[in-house]
């Protein structure tokens, strides 16, 4: 399979091209022999290009995938997300409702990319979607399962009442912080600092309620340091260096010698212009992770704008004092004028 940069796709199987023939060799009735039906009516079949890994995708989930869409004896898509540099993370039943697509990534796992057939009773019905799709059209989807968020239990946890929450098993509510933590990774990385920001405050908010046993508490204290680690990170973002000072801090309660909440702790007070509190941190942290680049840039980082600093506040003395200076030159001349006339 080629994927072409001006969204055309061609596949060479078996030397024939998807376009068709006149004797249909490359037609998608062809293609469907030898593909397999995963729902007992031929309305949704699938041939897995390449293998993906773990579990597959749960209901309710959301998907980040790639997608393509095409016609038969088309070979450009009629939809496709392939080639943007960030997808959208998807929620099946509601960003997707494509009835043969849902089915389809039901039997996906992360990592696997695979291409379907629709029938219309899977896809876009008797009346087609004019003007792209004719009436009673099957098409085919190249997909690629990036990845995907078990959310459906979160979503649940969510909207009960606190009280009905708070009787949740430990293990359940840590993988509701859990999935709170990946959604908020996921905005992250999508630049959507603000929204990460809740979710990991989410994360937070359950994970503080737990009233863990002494069994149990670092269990809960690993996944707390996660999510404050989190928490410190977006704040630098949004530009609250106090905050992700406050929850850098609030890491190094759990874990004192953790090198990534000293360095935002570091990161912090540099951008606070407390120096030597700066110094401080990632000295330490540069203690506990000697090679660590990032580390080792922030500290010439720091020594620069400490140097810078420092001109400028020798700069702001010698204007300060210049007209005192000044002042007293001149006094001292007119003394030494005067004992001259003496």
């Amino acid at each position: 399979m080629e994927m072409r940069r001006s969204g055309e796709r061609r596949w060479q199987d078996n030397g024939s091209s998807l376009r068709g023939g006149e004797d249909g060799t490359g037609s998608y009735q062809w293609l469907g022999h030898r593909m397999q039906n995963i729902t007992g009516d031929r309305g949704v079949l699938k041939e897995i290009i390449r293998d993906g890994s773990g579990e597959t995708v749960p209901p309710d989930s959301s998907v980040l995938v790639k997608f393509s869409g095409y016609l038969e004896h088309t070979d450009r898509p009629f939809d496709t997300n392939w080639f943007k540099k960030n997808p959208k993370l998807m929620k099946l039943g509601e960003d997707i409702t494509l009835r043969g697509l849902e089915v389809g990534l039901l039997t996906m796992r992360k990592g696997e990319l695979a291409r379907f057939l629709f029938k219309p009773n899977y896809a876009f019905g008797t009346l087609g979607c004019p003007p792209l799709i004719p009436p009673n059209s099957t098409v085919l989807f190249e997909v690629e399962l990036l990845d995907f968020l078990d959310s459906a239990e979160s979503d649940r946890f969510f909207d009960l009442p606190p009280e009905q929450q708070d009787r949740f098993p430990l293990e359940k509510i840590i993988k509701v912080a859990e999935t709170e933590r990946e959604f908020g990774n996921y905005l992250f990385r999508q630049t959507r600092f603000m929204d990460a920001k809740e979710r990991y405050k989410r994360a937070s908010s359950v994970l503080n309620r737990i009233c863990a046993k002494e069994t149990e508490k670092d269990k809960v204290d690993a996944a707390r340091l996660l999510v404050f680690l989190n928490l410190s990170f977006v704040c630098l973002k949004l530009e609250r260096p106090d905050r992700a000072l406050a929850y850098g801090e609030k890491a190094l309660e759990l874990d004192k010698k953790n090198a990534k909440a000293l360095f935002r702790c570091g990161q912090a007070c540099l951008y606070l212009t407390e120096y030597e509190r700066a110094r401080e941190f990632l000295v330490k942290a540069q203690k506990e992770q000697p090679f660590n680049q990032d580390i080792n840039n922030e500290l010439k980082k720091l020594a620069s704008c400490y140097r810078d600093y420092m001109e400028k506040e020798k700069e702001m003395c010698c204007k300060m004092f210049a007209p005192l200076n000044s002042h007293s030159s001149k006094a001292n001349l007119e003394e030494s004028g005067c004992a001259e006339e003496n």
